[in-house]
């Protein structure tokens, strides 16, 4: 299983591109037409209520998945330490069923690695498919990915220009994320990029998810249909 998608879908930039002529109520059920997933990121900056993921799951298809950004109160704010109640909060508000993919923890760029925090965490995370996005060199070591590989949680594959690309598969599944590999969150992704992507998904063998953040200029959702246009297996066409 290869999903392929964008990281969000309410972008004013894409309303003369790839949303043009569809009502802004309709973007989500347009989008989700398309690609086989999309990664929720509200939920990273606010609690979302249930209510949200109910209304998000009845406008995709039956055969949709959501990625959902985990909370910054447990990855930025608290650091992964003494989140036992922000991780119930935020996992309870969760409401989309079958939907539901993988949870997504991005850390932020300042979070060195300590093995004894990541275990904690990783302790407590309920069951369901977890990744880890560090933005640290620090975390280039095997002690991370063997704290990861021990606990089935994958560690996010990131491509940016700001921040280190660890490429590492530490789970029955892979997960990546796409930023802009020249200008964060804005550049396109050439033919030949887009090539080498789909080989590696290619050669890692399991459920992939992947995710285009190169949001600001609209090149997210064109990306990855042309991403999915080379994947052997695509979960969508």
């Amino acid at each position: 299983m290869i999903r392929i998608g964008t990281s969000g879908w309410r972008y004013p930039e894409w309303r003369d591109g790839f949303y043009h002529d569809v009502p802004q109520k309709r973007w989500l059920g347009h989008l989700a037409g398309h690609v086989g997933t999309i990664e929720v990121n509200g939920s990273f900056y606010r609690l979302q209520p249930p209510s949200n993921y109910q209304k998000w799951a009845a406008e995709t298809p039956d055969d949709f998945l959501f990625a959902v950004k985990g909370s910054r109160l447990v990855t930025h704010h608290k650091r992964l330490r003494h989140v036992e109640e922000a991780l119930k909060t935020f996992t309870s508000s969760l409401a989309l069923g079958a939907k539901q993919g993988p949870i997504l923890w991005q850390l932020p760029s300042t979070l060195r690695f300590d093995p004894a925090t990541l275990q904690d965490f990783l302790t407590l995370l309920p069951p369901g498919r977890h990744a880890v996005e560090p933005r640290h060199e620090s975390f280039r070591t095997d002690a991370y990915f063997s704290l990861l590989h021990a606990h089935n949680v994958a560690h996010v594959v990131s491509d940016a220009p700001t921040f280190p690309c660890i490429e590492a598969v530490t789970a029955d599944f892979a997960y990546v994320r796409l930023h802009g590999h020249d200008e964060l969150y804005i550049s396109s992704y050439s033919d030949e990029q887009l090539d080498e992507w789909a080989r590696k998904i290619d050669d890692w063998d399991r459920d992939t998810f992947v995710y285009f953040d190169n949001t600001m200029h609209g090149a997210a959702p064109y990306n990855a249909l042309s991403l999915m246009e080379r994947t052997t297996s695509p979960a969508r066409r």
